[in-house]
Parts: structure tokens; sequence; C-alpha cells
């Protein structure tokens, strides 16, 4: 069984989907996990700090969470309501962060490692295209760039442009044209598939430091009935390449004036510059997600 070690900086929109709650819990509480930083994304990024510290304090971790970019690379945000938040009074958070600005930390970790880190992005992409903009020399000082994102088959089901695609396309398209070492992105196809209902979810969460996650589901379960493990995917892939099978090709974002607008066009090629996930085998993912907290 591999054993390394893996540096990750992870970048996320906290406190929208409950996905990324549950993806944190599993960075936490895995043992191969050096969590070298937070960085949060999108409508009140401040917010979605104090709930990644919420976690981060349950798991008795102290973790660097710098407060990132709100509005998309063009315009005004898609995503401005965080409503994880309501759950905050119950659990012991930090209300003020670092005044750094969080591409200038997302850089300096990676200069500080260089070849070292995984960049694990799992909302849109506003603070990574913004690293790769303002310092080019990241991306090809990174190990790896992991993320939850974009759609690469033409599944009548699935939403045309994935969510995080959609919040900023510009910033996905400077993502999708930026070289780097490996450049690997979980899609909408594979993630859609790992689910469970809110009964499971009641039943599996009761680890100590899944708590301020499951009550933050009882957020989310409230409009809805299911939980998509979309960002867990993407981070559990990153201990047990296992799970997926990938496939290489080019993906390019469609821009237009719509619910579409951030659509990835997947060009399979074995020598292309882009990695995806094609299948998933969900059993094993969630032994391998539920197994850290055993």
């Amino acid at each position: 069984m591999n054993s390394e070690t893996i540096k990750v900086l992870f970048d996320t929109d906290i406190g929208s989907d409950i996905d990324d709650a549950v993806a944190l819990a599993y960075l936490l509480a895995q043992p191969r996990c050096d969590l070298l930083g937070i960085t949060t994304v999108s409508g009140r990024p401040t917010e979605r700090a104090k709930l990644a510290s919420a976690i981060c304090k349950t798991a008795g971790a102290n973790i660097p969470i710098i407060p990132g970019y709100e509005d998309r690379l063009d315009g005004p945000t898609r995503q401005p309501n965080v409503p994880q938040t309501s759950v905050l009074p119950s659990w012991a958070h930090d209300t003020e962060f670092s005044n750094q600005d969080a591409v200038d930390f997302m850089a300096e970790t990676i200069r500080n490692n260089p070849h070292e880190v995984v960049l694990l992005a799992v909302g849109p992409m506003t603070n990574v295209a913004r690293l790769f903009e303002r310092y080019p020399e990241s991306a090809g000082l990174l190990k790896t760039l992991h993320m939850m994102i974009g759609r690469f088959t033409d599944d009548p089901v699935l939403p045309v442009s994935e969510w995080n695609a959609h919040c900023d396309p510009t910033a996905t398209h400077v993502i999708y044209t930026t070289e780097t070492t490996q450049h690997t992105s979980l899609g909408l196809d594979v993630t859609h598939q790992v689910v469970m209902d809110s009964h499971q979810v009641q039943e599996h969460f009761q680890h100590p430091l899944l708590k301020p996650v499951y009550e933050m589901s009882e957020v989310w379960f409230s409009a809805r009935d299911e939980l998509r493990f979309h960002d867990p995917l993407a981070a559990v892939t990153l201990f047990d390449e296992s799970i997926c099978e990938y496939e290489q090709g080019l993906a390019i974002v469609k821009r237009s004036d719509d619910r579409s607008d951030g659509e990835t066009v997947w060009s399979p090629d074995a020598k292309g510059p882009h990695r995806v996930g094609v299948t998933v085998d969900t059993a094993r993912f969630f032994d391998s997600y539920f197994g850290v907290f055993s």
C-alpha cells in the first residue's frame, strides 16, 4: 500500500454545496495528507473561511485559512449565498483571518515546496486562474493540478455546463490553457454517480470529525434528498487513484449567454494535455473515504 505523504493546497467554495465540507473532513482525517493551507473562493469568502475553520478546530488542526476572491474574473459572483453559515453559532471558529492575499499565499507555498504541492481545487477557478496569471511560473512548480470541474460526456441528464465551470468560465478557460505537470479533472460525469441519501448520511457521519459536517448537511437536506460526493471524489482519488479510470485529451471552454456558459468540450487524444476521470468504482470510493474515520 502506498504510504507517500502528499502536500495539498485546498481551494474551496465551502458553504454552498455540502460536499466541500465532506472533502475537507476527509483531508483532515487522511494520515497521508499534509494540508498546507486552505483558500476560499466565490461569494462571501470570509464566511466560507469561518466554516473551514470550524471543521479544522473540530479536528484540532491549525491550518492556514486565507479568504480569496469573491467575484469571477469578468463579472460579479454567480454564487453569492453561503447557506451553511447557519450552523456557525454551534461550533468554535475563527472570525478573523490573515490579510495576506490568497493568491500570494498560494504562490509562496508552491515556491517553498517546488514540484511537491498538489493544488486541489473544488470551486470556481477564480483563485487558481489569478495565481497562473500573476505568477506564471507557479503552474510548472506544481506537482499536480487536481480539480472537480467540468462535464466531459453528452449525458442528457446533466447540465451542459458544470457549476464550478459556470461560476467563472473565464477562469476555467485559463485553467485549460495553462500547461501544468499533471492536469486532472473529475467531472460531473463521474462525481454524479457517487451518492447517498439523507438516511445513509445520518448513519455514516457519526465520527466526531464529521459532526459539524453532519449539521451542515441538515441545512443541505432541507431542500433536497441526496448528497453527491463531487468534491470528496476529487480528494480521495489523490490517495487512491484506482477508484477511477482516466482518459487523456483536450478540453476547451465554450462561452454563451445562458446557463450553458462554461461548457467543457472534450476531445480524447492519447497525447492531450488534460486527463479526466471516465469511470468510478463507487464501492471502493466509499471504502476509501470512510476508512480514514475508522
